[in-house]
């Protein structure tokens, strides 16, 4: 049965070996992330963003508008998660920093929930290859995560339980597309727009000091 991207959103994703390689391709040690996956693919990693690729963060209800935004009326995404009640959008290089100067210039303000981003000195846990056991129970969320101090570049397992990130969307190619500043400004503010007083508005940041879980 072929599936339409509106149902991407709703059903775990696996990571081909394509796509596995360029998500190892962001640590400082490729080869130890791929040893790990090699070792148990259901692992979640940490990995550093500003090389390979950035990361968005947004609310759940208003990332899947965003990311429904841009495959209805625009170029698609490129990789998706999701881990709480976040939504994480993987974007080109340099997004978390031109991001949210382009959203200043918007009528933005108090019309949407909050966007973090994460860049150059910044790390994100991604979803393992598989996802885990459904029937396994969540664990607590983890306090903090966002700068990379502390954080390992190799991919090495966190020790902090963090309830399980998932694919939406899995990479499956070793360069994927991604949609930079520019295509992210056009989704948010129209899925804002669209949504009116649904959302809640908060700030923008690009250095978030909690990764809410």
């Amino acid at each position: 049965m072929t599936r339409t991207p509106q149902d991407a959103l709703h059903t775990a994703a696996y990571v081909t070996l394509a796509g596995a390689d360029w998500l190892a391709s962001a640590s400082a040690s490729p080869r130890g992330v791929q040893a790990l996956w090699a070792g148990d693919p259901t692992a979640a990693v940490t990995l550093p963003c500003g090389t390979a690729f950035d990361v968005i963060s947004m609310d759940a209800l208003f990332g899947r508008r965003v990311v429904g935004r841009l495959w209805t009326d625009g170029p698609g995404t490129g990789p998706v998660a999701a881990r709480g009640g976040r939504v994480m959008l993987f974007a080109t290089p340099g997004t978390a920093q031109r991001l949210p100067a382009l959203l200043g210039w918007e009528e933005w303000g108090a019309t949407a929930p909050p966007l973090l981003c994460y860049g150059r000195g910044d790390a994100v846990t991604v979803p393992p290859l598989f996802p885990p056991d459904p029937d396994q129970p969540e664990a607590a969320p983890l306090e903090h995560e966002g700068r990379e101090t502390g954080a390992p570049e190799t991919g090495a397992r966190e020790t902090t339980p963090v309830p399980s990130p998932r694919w939406l969307v899995a990479p499956d190619v070793r360069k994927p597309w991604l949609p930079g500043p520019e295509v992210l400004l056009w989704a948010c503010v129209r899925a804002a727009r669209a949504a009116g007083g649904d959302l809640v508005g908060t700030a923008v940041t690009s250095t978030p000091a909690v990764f809410p879980g």
